[in-house]
């Protein structure tokens, strides 16, 4: 286990499989968890404050002389970048949500398919609603977006057609169309 000294000061880690104890792990949760970092997401988080420890090691860089207050540095870097991530996409979302125009007063069926489109968005993994926002509410084409993602064209087509299809099988599904 990384026990937080070298030899001497200086040279290799002392690791086993795991860079953090038990204790260290419990304070990088306590960390993230008073960060404002939901339960659900604290194993990632403790997972990326390991694969910090680990790219530090094999970078050949000395170790912390002290690797659970490291440890909980890294973690209170991580719950921020968490928050700011979280405004980002709150921001795009207001964004978009301006761009929307105004349902109109015609119908309660133009209401209730966009009510049902809005969910079949939620429910769609992040990357496949995240082409089909840029592609169908932002007007951008996919070659486009495939260079601002840096992810090639048929990985958006693929994407923007999966999600398609998951869409569209939700309104039937819920019987809107």
């Amino acid at each position: 286990m990384l026990r937080g000294r070298t030899r001497r000061g200086r040279g290799p880690y002392v690791t086993d499989d795991d860079p953090l104890d038990a204790a260290q792990e419990r304070r990088v949760r306590a960390v993230l968890a008073l960060g404002g970092v939901p339960q659900a997401d604290l194993p990632d988080g403790v997972q990326q404050v390991r694969l910090r420890l680990l790219e530090r090691a094999a970078s050949g860089r000395e170790a912390p002389r002290d690797v659970s207050a490291w440890a909980a540095v890294v973690a209170s870097n991580l719950a921020m970048d968490w928050h700011r991530a979280k405004r980002r996409q709150e921001r795009l979302g207001e964004r978009l949500a301006a761009l929307r125009p105004a349902p109109s007063p015609s119908g309660e069926e133009t209401s209730v398919l966009s009510l049902a489109v809005a969910r079949g968005l939620d429910a769609l993994p992040d990357a496949q609603r995240q082409v089909v926002v840029l592609r169908f509410y932002a007007d951008l084409p996919v070659r486009s977006i495939a260079e601002q993602l840096g992810v090639p064209e048929g990985t958006v087509k693929s994407r923007l057609h999966t999600a398609v299809r998951a869409l569209r099988a939700r309104l039937h599904e819920d019987e809107v169309v």
